[in-house]
């Protein structure tokens, strides 16, 4: 999420900065486009991924605490002491599923490889076990050392470069990038059904409570319950605005084919655009189905990695711009 603590951590390609050399001013502008992110994999696919970032680690357990705050109100200050007993289990069921989803994809979107490009790689050793063609070109990140893939941008949280990174969200402590960009719309979803079905919940409660007498609608004491309802309710708006928001953005730059960085950097039309449903479909899994909706389910739809390949070993090539062949 990009606010209110947003920090969107890039350093960029380093295209076109003095001091890249003469052999990249000798270069046509057809002839500089990376290799695609098919040909570089992460080294990471397979294995648990968590960044070790105070500020994020932070962010995500108060996460947590505001979702379980949220379960005890809704749990034992008004369902529980309801005399409708329809009502409470119907209200009870549908809220702890949609906060069950709801950590569930907060989990997913945080222990997710978002998109890292192996670290180190840019050695001649390994570009040439690429067999590129004579004439294309690739880029090195400065910071990393890695080959990086069309669309891939430096994080300097995550002290990796991302595939199709969008943001780094300290909320879920991670970046939202091509691997994990479902789990995050997700996690947003879910976070606002929830503050909207509590919402709902606390105004009923109150007109249930100003109806009847305020010590038999709460096993609390009438001032402790208006302070937790109260605190609720402004726990619920607010969260119920800032991840609509986060949502609509999400989507709309699925849609788009276009990242928030890439936006941000006015990198668009650099590349081909898929149509909308074609994005949706990457970035989801698959067709549209019940899928779509759970945290549990991967991203059938994506080409599967091939089996990791130890990178050749050798000094890393100092230039940012590669042109193929190697000197």
């Amino acid at each position: 999420m990009k606010s209110p603590v947003h920090r969107c951590r890039d350093v960029e390609h380093g295209r076109g900065q003095a001091g890249d050399g003469a052999g990249a001013n000798c270069l046509q502008p057809e002839q500089r486009i990376p290799i695609s992110k098919d040909v570089i994999t992460s080294s990471s696919a397979s294995a648990m991924w968590f960044i070790r970032d105070a500020c994020g680690i932070v962010c995500a357990v108060i996460t947590w605490l505001l979702v379980l705050y949220a379960e005890f109100v809704v749990v034992f200050v008004m369902l529980l002491p309801s005399k409708n007993l329809t009502y409470s289990i119907v209200n009870g069921t549908l809220f702890n599923t949609l906060a069950f989803l709801a950590l569930a994809s907060h989990l997913r979107a945080m222990c997710t490889d978002p998109g890292a490009v192996p670290k180190g790689n840019a050695t001649k050793e390994y570009i040439e076990s690429l067999q590129l063609k004579p004439g294309q070109v690739v880029y090195k990140c400065p910071k990393c050392c890695s080959i990086k893939p069309d669309r891939a941008h430096h994080c300097s949280v995550c002290k990796r470069c991302i595939r199709k990174m969008d943001h780094h969200c300290p909320w879920v402590n991670n970046c939202v990038g091509e691997n994990n960009q479902k789990y995050f719309v997700l996690f947003t979803m879910y976070i606002a059904l929830i503050s909207l079905h509590a919402l709902i919940m606390v105004v009923f409660h109150f007109l249930y409570c100003f109806e009847d007498d305020w010590t038999k609608c709460s096993s609390f004491s009438p001032p402790a319950t208006v302070i937790l309802l109260i605190l609720l309710c402004f726990e619920g708006l607010l969260f119920l605005i800032f991840t609509s928001v986060m949502f609509g953005t999400q989507v709309h730059s699925i849609c788009t084919d276009e990242t928030g960085i890439e936006r941000l950097k006015g990198e668009t039309g650099k590349w081909g655009k898929v149509p909308c449903r074609e994005a949706m479909q990457m970035a989801f899994g698959g067709p549209f189905s019940l899928s779509w909706c759970s945290p549990f389910t991967g991203l059938s739809c994506n080409k599967s990695p091939p089996e990791h390949v130890s990178v050749p070993q050798g000094e890393i090539i100092k230039e940012d711009i590669i042109e193929i062949p190697l000197n």
